[in-house]
């Protein structure tokens, strides 16, 4: 039941008018993986990110995309975290302050074992729109963990200017993604997300120029 209502909900609430605000342009939409375990890789500086990112998918596979989202911001109860578990589907994950011995990523690696599709931010935080900050090895460890998991980078332009950090009002701005060749595990942790960020990289320099919707 819950399943049905997250994705009529997405299909007929929050893609319409996502994309009616954003509008959204996709270069390379056939790069997308089409089941899991796999992760999408994404720049991040907005919290329209996350939702942006669920309208690249088709009807059939929203109700195994699951973006990871921080629980200091998503998972404080009331109807807001209500939402944001139950209807765009986030796996909450702690940070900072974790105990010892804690897995904070082990909701996420379930979800991988269970044969869902992650959507992650490396950054773990906002940053200034359009630019990047160093990346953690968060999706590294996943990806260790589960080997067979591809890890798909998209190049998010836009959604920075409709609502950057510390922002309290949105404003429209057309969103373009730029979809990458999925990367796999290489060994490294490091290696994985330096290799990640320089595909990222590379896609923002594909995008085209920014305009307003």
């Amino acid at each position: 039941m819950l399943q049905t209502i997250r994705r009529y909900g997405l299909m007929l609430i929050v893609r319409p008018i996502a994309r009616l605000l954003f509008g959204l342009d996709v270069i390379g939409a056939d790069k997308l993986p089409k089941d899991g375990p796999a992760i999408v890789a994404a720049n991040h500086n907005s919290h329209v990110d996350t939702i942006v990112l669920l309208c690249l998918f088709p009807a059939k596979l929203l109700h195994k995309i699951r973006p990871v989202a921080a629980a200091d911001h998503f998972d404080k109860g009331g109807f807001g975290s209500w939402f944001s578990k139950n209807i765009i589907g986030i796996i909450p994950i702690k940070r900072g302050g974790a105990s010892r011995g804690e897995d904070v990523l082990l909701a996420a690696k379930e979800a991988l074992t269970r044969g869902e599709i992650l959507v992650v931010f490396p950054e773990g935080s906002r940053g200034e729109p359009e630019e990047m900050t160093r990346f953690k090895t968060g999706v590294a460890r996943l990806v260790e963990f589960h080997p067979a998991t591809t890890v798909t980078p998209v190049y998010l332009q836009g959604a920075g200017r409709s609502l950057p950090k510390d922002a309290k009002l949105l404003v429209p701005f057309n969103t373009t993604a730029v979809v990458g060749d999925p990367l796999t595990w290489n060994g490294s942790h490091h290696g994985f997300v330096d290799e990640l960020r320089a595909r990222i990289e590379a896609l923002k320099a594909q995008a085209p120029p920014m305009r307003w919707e």
